[in-house]
């Protein structure tokens, strides 16, 4: 519970201009911006001011070299940017059997998901032929905004920067047979995340829920989470120091669809907005030695 108005901290990218790029600057700029306008689509709500790296203390986080009209303190108008996943994490992770009182009942259990299968709003979700049947999965994720191990119920809210929605990516069969759930959460895309950070938002009763393909789904709330945040971040914390950029997806209390190439993915969280993602066939690339 907070009495604080909720700021949005976004990762972006600047739009490249027409012509070729100049002079040292890098095609993976990317630069962290705030609104606090109540109203998201407001035109208030369009309006950004870089700011400086939340994440003061992770390099993968920091600014890249300033570029004319990107200065800390500039404003810039969201049509001239790109929204990014909002962080680059060393760790993600999601928690599992996590509805309910039945989730209750059992000790909280977290799964790896892998860094790299983090991707931001509207970029594809690509599922490779023989992974068999995938859901996706709207979650209130967690943003840690500082290193943070031994929390206690009193200071875990400490180590939350704000929150974000993340898409759980599952493939249900590979489930089955990894007992580890490795190869069915950590696939390349699987982990799409943002549009951004709400700060001092009120986690308690939030809506969550699905459309597929313009359908809507049967939502849930984050209520219905069996283990709540502060013990998630306590549990996580006693194994383990959790890094600025850090991503928690909390669970999937509602519906979800099976999804496959061609289709589209919206998660929606209630206070934060909704992650659009188009599904498409993999095209993987094999990388340079």
């Amino acid at each position: 519970m907070t009495s604080s108005s909720p700021r949005r901290i976004a990762r972006v990218r600047p739009t490249p201009a027409p012509g070729p790029a100049p002079s040292g600057r890098s095609p993976d700029e990317q630069f962290f911006v705030a609104n606090d306008a109540a109203e998201f689509h407001s035109a208030a709500g369009t309006r950004w001011t870089v700011i400086d790296s939340p994440f003061s203390a992770s390099r993968a986080n920091a600014n890249t070299p300033a570029r004319e009209g990107w200065e800390p303190g500039a404003v810039v108008s969201q049509d001239a940017f790109t929204f990014l996943a909002p962080s680059v994490p060393v760790n993600v992770f999601g928690m599992a059997h996590n509805t309910g009182q039945p989730g209750r009942d059992l000790p909280p259990q977290a799964f790896h998901k892998a860094a790299s299968s983090v991707i931001g709003p509207g970029e594809a979700i690509q599922l490779d032929s023989t992974v068999g049947y995938v859901d996706p999965e709207a979650e209130l994720t967690v943003v840690v905004g500082r290193p943070a191990r031994g929390l206690t119920l009193e200071t875990a809210r400490s180590a939350i920067l704000g929150y974000t929605i993340g898409n759980d990516v599952s493939a249900r069969d590979l489930q089955k047979t990894d007992e580890l759930w490795i190869s069915a959460k950590s696939q390349d895309t699987f982990t799409p995340a943002g549009p951004w950070i709400v700060t001092d938002l009120d986690d308690s009763k939030l809506e969550i829920g699905i459309v597929h393909n313009g359908n809507t789904l049967r939502t849930a709330s984050s209520a219905d989470l069996g283990w709540k945040v502060d013990e998630i971040m306590v549990y996580l914390t006693s194994f383990m120091t959790l890094q600025p950029g850090d991503l928690v997806l909390t669970g999937f209390p509602a519906e979800c669809a099976r999804i496959q190439p061609g289709d589209t993915v919206v998660c929606r969280v209630e206070g934060i907005g909704e992650l659009h993602n188009p599904v498409t066939g993999a095209s993987w690339e094999e990388q340079p030695a």
